[in-house]
C-alpha cells in the first residue's frame, strides 16, 4: 500500500490566536514579537494584514515597523498557545496515531491506515482544516504526500486554509521546477554550494551526479539526491529521537534556528530545569548524561557522558551536556541548531547511600536546599512561576513545546 503522509501547519499560529482571542485584530496588523526594548526583540509571528505590509518572521521589531508603522505588537503568551497546540493536535489523533510534532504549530500524520474509515489523504486533509477552522477557530495548510519532505514543500506551498496534493503521479511537473533551496534541508550555505554545482532546481538536485554530491556533502549528498527524487521513506513517530531505556528526558524544537553557543546553552539550561525537577520529584539522580541534536537539514546525533557521582540539579547536567556540546559540535559554528533533547540515565533512589566528595559537602547541601525551595514554589504555584533571568526573553525557547518521556 501507497504511504499517504499529511503535513499539517498552523497559519500564523501565535498571531492567529491572538485574534482568536480579541476577533476585532483580524482586520488589524498584528505581530507576536520578543521584548520589543531589546535590540534582540525579533518577529515571532505576524496576521495576513501584517504580511501584506511585508512583515517577516525572524525581522527585527525595527524593521517591520519601517514598513508597517501601525503594526500592533504583543507578547507572547505561550500558556494560551499550548492550549490550543493540544486542542488541535487533539483533532489529529482522531485520524491516526502516527502524529510527529515539528515545532508547537506543524506535524506530520500517517493516515495510510486511516483512509478505509475516512477516505483518501486529500478528504482527511481537507476534513481536519474544516475542523479545526470550525472547533478551534484556526486555519491550518495541509500538504498530502507520499513522503515526510514533500508533505512539508506542500503545506508550504498555498496558504492559508488550503490542501495541497503531490503525488508520485505529478511531482516532478509539480515541484522540479521549483529551487531547491525551497525543500527544508536545503538551507542558505548548502544552496550556495549546490549553485556553484551548478544544481538550482529540485529536478536538477534529483539528476546529478551522485559521485559528485558525496564529494561535496558526504553521505548527506546522496540523502539529497534521494530526497529530490522522491525516494525518502523515513517514518513517522511520536517523538523527535529515541532515548534510551530507564531515563527522564526532554526534548524541544526552537522557535528559530539556534546558531551560537550561548543560545544553545540556555535551551540546554532550560530543558536541564525541567529534567531535574522530574528527577526530584520521583526521588531519582543520575549518573549519564545524553545529548541529541538536530540540525535544520532533519539529520541528528546523539553522545552521552557519565560520571561517578549522582547528581539531580540542572547545574550539573547542563555542565555534562555542554561538555558533549564542545567536544562533538563546537567544530560546525556557525550553527544551524533546529531542536535539543536531553535525558539522564543510570539512575538510582535518592534514598539510596551515595558517596559524596568532602570539599562539596557544604555545596551540595546548599544546593539541595535551595532545589527543594524552588520545588515547592513550583508545586503551589505552577513550574514557570520560578525562571532563571538568563532564560526569559529569548526569542528562540517554546515555553510549552517540551517533550516529556519518562
Amino acid at each position: 500500500m501507497e504511504r499517504v503522509i499529511l503535513h499539517c501547519d498552523l497559519n500564523n499560529f501565535y498571531a492567529s490566536v491572538e485574534c482568536s482571542q480579541n476577533p476585532i485584530l483580524w482586520t488589524k496588523p498584528v505581530a507576536v514579537t520578543g521584548n520589543p526594548r531589546t535590540r534582540h526583540g525579533i518577529i515571532l509571528a505576524k496576521n495576513e494584514v501584517a504580511k501584506s505590509f511585508g512583515v517577516k518572521t525572524a525581522q527585527t521589531i525595527w524593521e517591520a515597523k519601517q514598513l508597517c508603522p501601525n503594526l500592533i505588537c504583543l507578547p507572547p503568551q505561550f500558556e494560551l498557545y499550548q492550549q490550543y497546540s493540544k486542542r488541535v493536535r487533539e483533532i489529529y489523533k482522531r485520524f491516526t496515531d502516527k502524529v510527529e510534532s515539528f515545532g508547537p504549530d506543524e506535524c506530520w500524520l500517517d493516515v495510510t491506515h486511516s483512509q478505509k474509515l475516512f477516505g483518501d489523504g486529500e478528504t482527511i486533509a481537507n476534513t481536519i482544516r474544516e475542523s479545526v477552522k470550525k472547533e478551534v477557530g484556526l486555519t491550518i495548510s495541509v500538504g498530502v504526500s507520499f513522503n515526510k519532505y514533500f508533505a512539508k514543500l506542500g503545506s508550504d506551498l498555498k496558504k492559508p486554509d488550503a490542501t495541497t496534493v503531490i503525488s508520485k503521479e505529478n511531482f516532478k511537473q509539480k515541484i522540479w521546477d521549483m529551487p531547491a533551496d525551497v525543500l527544508i534541508f536545503i538551507g542558505k550555505r548548502t544552496y550556495l554550494k549546490l549553485q556553484k554545482l551548478n544544481i538550482h532546481t529540485i529536478g536538477d538536485l534529483a539528476n546529478a551526479d551522485e559521485n559528485l554530491l558525496k564529494q561535496q556533502f558526504g553521505i548527506l549528498g546522496s540523502q539529497y539526491k534521494r530526497i529530490a527524487s522522491g525516494q525518502d521513506d523515513t517514518e513517522i513517530t511520536h517523538q523527535d529521537f529515541l532515548d534510551e531505556t530507564k531515563s527522564v528526558g526532554n526534548g524541544m524544537t526552537a522557535i528559530r534556528d539556534l546558531n551560537t553557543r550561548e543560545e544553545v546553552e540556555i535551551l540546554v539550561l532550560t530543558l536541564a530545569e525541567k529534567v531535574t525537577f522530574r528527577m526530584r520529584q520521583a526521588h531519582l539522580s543520575g549518573r549519564t548524561a545524553r545529548l541529541s541534536i538536530r540540525n535544520s537539514d532533519l539529520t541528528h546525533k546523539s553522545h552521552s557522558i557519565t560520571r561517578n557521582t549522582p547528581i539531580d540539579n540542572a547545574n550539573d547536567f547542563a555542565k555534562m551536556c555542554m561538555e558533549l556540546f564542545d567536544k562533538y559540535w563546537s567544530h560546525l559554528a556557525p550553527y544551524s541548531i533546529r531542536s535539543i533533547r536531553i535525558s539522564m540515565s543510570n539512575l538510582t533512589q535518592t534514598d539510596t547511600a551515595q558517596q559524596i566528595d568532602l570539599f562539596d559537602f557544604e555545596k551540595t547541601a546548599k544546593l539541595k536546599k535551595l532545589n527543594q525551595s524552588l520545588d515547592k514554589i513550583r508545586d503551589k504555584y505552577g513550574y514557570y512561576a520560578v525562571r532563571r533571568a538568563k532564560t526569559i526573553e529569548r526569542d528562540f525557547i517554546n515555553y510549552f513545546e517540551v517533550d516529556e518521556e519518562e
